[in-house]
């Protein structure tokens, strides 16, 4: 998902809060940036987690916002479940694909009563989860909901996708809309700041302004290594976003992690 201020696109939508900060700016998120991963990231995914799926697999697309992933997985003839903390998000994600399987869940909170083959993290969602103890709180319940040797991808931003640190305005404008971005990296933290603010036209000629304010960290990659293996991972790798195919600015400071639920 997105516009990153920090690297020429936007994160996932993330389970920051029980109301998700995307929200308020659902439909400037999918107007704008909810198809841009896709195209540049196939091959990574194709390498690291679609050729490794059997057909029919159940799959769970994790923070899959407006579901552009999800509807890939479909078409590729699998029984996917999307998961989004955003219920602006997933309204639209059932406008688009009314017959798939959505849920409106917190990444921190997941529970399932059927497991998945596979479970896709996508568009650097995770890096939504401030806290390493909330992370390891993902990674369990992923493991929980994933089959007995199970695959997990997901990829993060490290600290070099955010070395572009724009304190300017960034300015989209269309007929109907005008959306501005700005965000500030924090190195002491690793704290990534965005703020973002959607003016719509609405049908009666005026504008009606949404904001929201999405918060992201970065964590070094021993860390990520570290919080898998410790949440019932094996098989874990690391693989630099162009090691994986990705050519275009999307690989800029991005790392897949693929790992597999122990058995």
């Amino acid at each position: 998902m997105r516009f990153n201020p920090f690297s020429s696109r936007r994160a996932a939508p993330q389970p920051e809060s029980a109301q998700s900060s995307y929200d308020e700016i659902a439909e400037m998120y999918h107007a704008l940036w909810a198809d841009w991963y896709l195209p540049a990231a196939l091959p990574a995914l194709e390498k690291l987690f679609f050729s490794k799926l059997r057909p029919g697999s159940r799959v769970l697309d994790l923070c899959c916002g407006s579901g552009h992933v999800t509807r890939e997985l479909i078409a590729r003839g699998h029984r996917v479940t999307g998961v989004d903390s955003s219920a602006a998000l997933t309204v639209i994600a059932r406008r688009e694909l009314p017959h798939a399987d959505w849920l409106v869940c917190d990444a921190r909170s997941l529970r399932f009563n059927t497991r998945f083959e596979g479970v896709l993290s996508t568009f650097d969602s995770l890096n939504h989860i401030l806290t390493l103890d909330e992370l390891r709180l993902v990674f369990r319940g992923v493991r929980a909901a994933l089959k007995p040797g199970g695959l997990f991808v997901f990829d993060m931003n490290l600290e070099e996708a955010y070395s572009l640190d724009l304190h300017q305005w960034t300015v989209n404008i269309s007929e109907s809309r005008v959306g501005l971005v700005r965000g500030v990296y924090d190195s002491a933290s690793k704290l990534a700041t965005t703020e973002l603010i959607w003016f719509r036209k609405t049908s009666n000629g005026l504008w009606r302004r949404h904001a929201s304010v999405v918060r992201e960290r970065c964590y070094p990659v021993d860390q990520i290594l570290d919080a898998l293996a410790a949440s019932g991972f094996h098989a874990i790798e690391a693989i630099p976003a162009p090691d994986a195919g990705i050519v275009t600015d999307l690989g800029f400071g991005r790392v897949f992690f693929s790992a597999r639920a122990q058995v």
